[in-house]
């Protein structure tokens, strides 16, 4: 069973950063892709950002140029940073890893980013 386990989200202010930090249970984290979804009120989770075993990444469109994923596989870790943050990123943010095949995709238990206005 692995275990994911977000960190770093918070309150902060229209403008600010914030870098949020998974971390994986496995030790052979550095074989799989990671990705980071979010999910605001009232809207289905999406999508935001990924990054393969080999450090390519793709973002959705509207958060290139502010967000940043990366991967530290020494520490089993993924992280985002996020700068500029606008109101609209309020949302619960969680890390998944793609399994492969039929295997099961894990997800970790979210954590909570709040932009005032």
């Amino acid at each position: 069973q692995v275990q994911l386990v977000e960190s770093g989200g918070g309150l902060v202010q229209d403008g600010g950063s914030l870098r949020l930090s998974c971390a994986s249970s496995e030790s052979t984290f550095s074989g799989y892709t990671m990705g980071w979804y979010r999910q605001a009120p009232g809207h289905q989770r999406e999508w935001v950002a990924s990054i393969t075993s080999g450090g390519a990444t793709n973002y959705v469109d509207y958060v290139k140029g502010r967000f940043t994923i990366s991967r530290d596989d020494a520490k089993n870790t993924v992280y985002l940073q996020i700068n500029s943050l606008k109101p609209e990123d309020t949302a619960v943010y969680y890390c998944k890893k793609f399994s492969r095949g039929r295997a099961t995709d894990y997800w970790g238990q979210g954590t909570q980013v709040t932009v005032s206005s």
